[in-house]
């Protein structure tokens, strides 16, 4: 195991923090830690590529991290009462099939890069999510920042999916 991987696994357990100071009514400690996770996610990116560490397992757990931790944060911030619900719910779903594709593609050897559309809807999602925990003082742009980020995330699925199709569109068959 080597240092960008033990970094993800502690971005991992940063999640049930977040919960936990959401829970117990310290908001700004589970900002703490989403904060701390996306320098977690900068620094093991940096680490992996600079001395040649990326393994299968951080190109699986990585993105998975981010995404578990940004679908909990979002949820927090709901029963807080500091977003819709319906930004969690999309946002989610999103995910989800951005993950179910990405194993479908991943058994075909195949790995889809990121990709400028999808670090700025994470760099937007990051400030509207920042923004959210000061949501009675910035109201109304942490929504719309937040509706922003919300629909660069859904441009940027189907930016993927252009790419994989065009990449490869024997991907998708069933002899594959």
């Amino acid at each position: 195991m080597n240092l960008p991987n033990l970094l993800t696994l502690l971005r991992m357990f940063m999640i049930p923090a977040v919960i936990f100071f959401f829970a117990v009514g310290h908001p700004y400690w589970a900002l703490f830690f989403f904060l701390l996770a996306g320098l977690t996610d900068f620094l093991d990116g940096y680490l992996a590529r600079r001395f040649h560490q990326i393994t299968d397992f951080g190109k699986v757990m990585d993105p998975l991290a981010d995404k578990l931790m940004l679908i909990t944060t979002l949820i927090c911030l709901y029963f807080q009462g500091s977003i819709p619900l319906w930004v969690p719910i999309v946002i989610g779903v999103k995910e989800f099939t951005m993950i179910t594709v990405a194993a479908f593609l991943y058994r075909r050897e195949f790995v889809l890069p990121a990709n400028f559309f999808g670090k700025l809807a994470t760099v937007l999602f990051t400030l509207a999510v920042v923004l959210s925990f000061f949501a009675p003082f910035v109201s109304p742009w942490h929504t719309v920042l937040l509706y922003i980020a919300t629909a660069s995330a859904i441009f940027a699925m189907i930016y993927y999916g252009v790419l994989v199709l065009k990449s490869n569109p024997l991907l998708l068959q069933k002899g594959k």
